[in-house]
């Protein structure tokens, strides 16, 4: 199978999501990965939000009514939302600890 960064690379080329890719991505994000697997994700979740790569799971939905497309937007805004947690939770789990230079609130 292959890697989170192999996966959104292809779609980043590509300008295409696959159902099969997303499927592998969900598989890959469920077992063992890593800082850069997860920041692929986050640059493909901000590509896909962006427009510059698009989903086969959403081409069905594309003739949305107002209603719909107004909730589509709000899920999008969540995504790039969730996609920005991650990469300051990433970053912030990626720093190392300095204790000394830090100042405790017990001190």
């Amino acid at each position: 199978m292959a890697l989170i960064k192999e996966i959104v690379q292809e779609a980043l080329n590509s300008g295409y999501l696959s159902v099969v890719a997303e499927e592998q991505l969900r598989s890959q994000l469920q077992s063992n990965y890593d800082s850069e697997d997860l920041d692929a994700w986050i640059i493909l979740q901000r590509a896909i939000v962006a427009g510059d790569v698009k989903q086969e799971s959403r081409r069905k939905k594309a003739s949305l009514s107002p209603k719909a497309k107004d909730a589509s937007s709000s899920i999008k805004l969540a995504y790039q939302m969730a996609a920005e947690i991650a990469y300051a939770a990433a970053v912030a789990l990626s720093m190392t600890k300095n204790t000394k230079d830090q100042p405790s609130l017990g001190s």
